[in-house]
């Protein structure tokens, strides 16, 4: 594919289509990341630029007290009839236009045009966030280039209908395991079913109270569900095997190990494997920096109830959240879409809180 050109001092809005209008399917963001790659160190001067793999990464170099980190991945999920990009009013439709090419745009513009801001500023657009954790490109960068990721303030362009979502949930899977005999269903008694038995697995999870956790006036609501169960062998046997898939979406105040005990502790008594994790990531919102964001954007954050690459920055030390134009319940569908007056409003709130 031809490199495509990129105007990155042009609306927001243009940018954002333009940035649709370039595939990057995970693992296929090549074209475009060597479009934004030549757009930085051409219209940028001002940027020290580095590129990971198919991730772009720039930053200036002032000597401010401070730097914030704008980070936003370039992937795609796959491309659903929705590409090229289309306008309907103030309505931009297209594939990734959410998600979140929207707040690609908005990165890439203020990176381009702010050259004198008054905190440092690195950005990063990295590659393969829409698939399995080890090919994100963000893990790889820390691995090689972790000085690239030092900041005050990480600013995660995920789609947050331009409001600030801090932090994000953890999140934990398990398998609760029940086992029991094999028999004949016309002489059941002689076996032992293990479906049954799966009973009061299900009784606690009915009756599982979550909590409401409060932090930086966030607050986050846990939960714990079941997803899948699956058991029987045939239609006339008593199954020996149950097994019961849990999700458990944490508060970031947990860290893995109480998550862990957590989770153990609900099922007593039963044969528990956590077979995911996640960890969650504190909103941080008392950073100096974190508060300074908060207020130039006028907005009171809330709890983001998900996870995010925002976790990664935690895990880091740095306070991150969640900030980007777009409506989150839109992101992967066919009809993908952003309200351009978003992209508008948050490249002016970024601007606000650079200059001062």
């Amino acid at each position: 594919m031809a490199v495509p050109e990129l105007d990155l001092a042009a609306d927001p809005i243009e940018l954002c289509a333009a940035l649709v209008d370039t595939p990057s399917v995970s693992g296929d963001e090549a074209a475009l990341a060597d479009a934004m790659e030549a757009a930085l160190r051409k219209q940028a001067p001002h940027l020290e630029v580095l590129r990971s793999g198919d991730a772009v990464l720039a930053r200036t170099q002032l000597g401010r007290e401070r730097r914030v980190l704008l980070a936003g991945h370039l992937d795609t999920v796959p491309i659903a009839d929705n590409v090229p990009s289309r306008r309907d009013g103030h309505l931009l439709y297209g594939c990734g236009t959410t998600d979140m090419k929207s707040g690609d745009a908005v990165i890439a513009h203020i990176a381009a045009t702010l050259t004198d801001p008054r905190h440092d500023l690195t950005v990063v657009f990295y590659d393969c966030e829409e698939v399995e954790a080890a090919r994100n490109g963000l893990g790889r960068i820390e691995r090689e280039h972790r000085d690239w990721l030092a900041a005050d303030l990480a600013i995660l362009g995920e789609p947050t209908n331009a409001g600030v979502e801090a932090g994000c949930q953890g999140t934990l899977k398990a398998e609760i395991r029940t086992s029991g005999r094999r028999a004949h269903s016309a002489r059941s008694w002689l076996g032992t079913n293990a479906i049954h038995a799966m009973g009061p697995v299900l009784d606690r999870l009915r009756a599982y109270a979550p909590r409401d956790v409060d932090i930086d006036g966030c607050v986050y609501r846990e939960g714990l569900q079941a997803v899948r169960i699956g058991g029987g062998v045939a239609g006339n046997v008593v199954p020996d095997e149950c097994v019961v898939t849990v999700n458990f979406r944490f508060a970031p105040d947990r860290d893995g190990d109480a998550a862990r005990q957590h989770v153990h502790d609900v099922f007593d008594g039963f044969d528990v494997a956590i077979t995911d994790f996640a960890p969650g990531a504190l909103p941080g919102l008392t950073a100096p920096a974190a508060a300074e964001f908060i207020a130039a954007t006028g907005a009171v954050p809330a709890a983001k109830y998900g996870w995010t690459d925002v976790s990664r920055f935690a895990a880091l030390g740095i306070p991150a959240v969640n900030f980007g134009p777009g409506d989150p319940n839109l992101a992967h569908t066919r009809d993908e879409h952003v309200d351009t007056t978003q992209l508008t409003d948050a490249t002016a709130v970024l601007r606000r809180f650079l200059t001062g």
